[in-house]
């Protein structure tokens, strides 16, 4: 099959490589949720050797993953597992860091509930999580294209939408997770950074 590709992956996988690579510098596997297709995972994992980059996402996803994982004979790069994140058990119930990318305005606000419920579940000790994409702050856009990109969002799927970075926060918060880094990045993007 042809691998799925992502040209927003493509342009913003250096900046946050840039930004990952010292504060997962000390894990050894990273679970990632939502790997969409595959790219970041094989960036990540061919710059970061020190590490397991596992890549999580719903079963539907996992050949288009597999097939960038597969080319990219990497050794610390193992297959894709099927993960939703309302699940009850997930494949790792002792996650020591965990990254995920475009992810919370996809999904609906009872799905990001749940994730944080199960990190204050499954996340150790001292443990690094790192969420990138687009925020609201104070209630407000902080672009023109994020106020157009949500629109598209809603249009597609009505209860998906850019999450407020104080609902975030608080959930976090909730789950025993405090906040060390708010990264501005390209394209309007953030990378939150938050710490067990």
């Amino acid at each position: 099959m042809n691998k799925p590709f992502s040209q927003s992956c493509e342009n913003n996988k250096q900046p946050i490589l840039q930004r990952i690579e010292s504060i997962f510098h000390a894990q050894k596997t990273v679970w990632e949720i939502g790997s969409g297709t595959g790219q970041h995972a094989c960036h990540f994992a061919k710059n970061l050797p020190h590490i397991i980059w596992q890549t999580t996402d719903r079963a539907e996803n996992l050949i288009g993953i597999d097939s960038w994982i597969t080319e990219a004979e990497l050794p610390n790069l193992p297959t894709s597992l099927a993960l939703n994140v309302t699940d009850q058990e997930w494949p790792s119930q002792h996650i020591e860091a965990l990254f995920t990318a475009n992810t919370l305005h996809i999904m609906h606000l009872h799905e990001v509930e749940s994730l944080f419920n199960r990190l204050e579940k499954f996340l150790t000790d001292n443990a690094s999580v790192c969420i990138y994409g687009p925020f609201n702050y104070n209630g407000h856009y902080t672009s023109p294209s994020n106020e157009q990109f949500n629109h598209w969002l809603k249009v597609r799927d009505p209860e998906s939408g850019i999450r407020d970075f104080e609902m975030i926060e608080s959930l976090a918060n909730k789950a025993g997770l405090l906040l060390s880094d708010d990264f501005e990045m390209p394209a309007n993007n953030r990378l939150l950074v938050f710490h067990s």
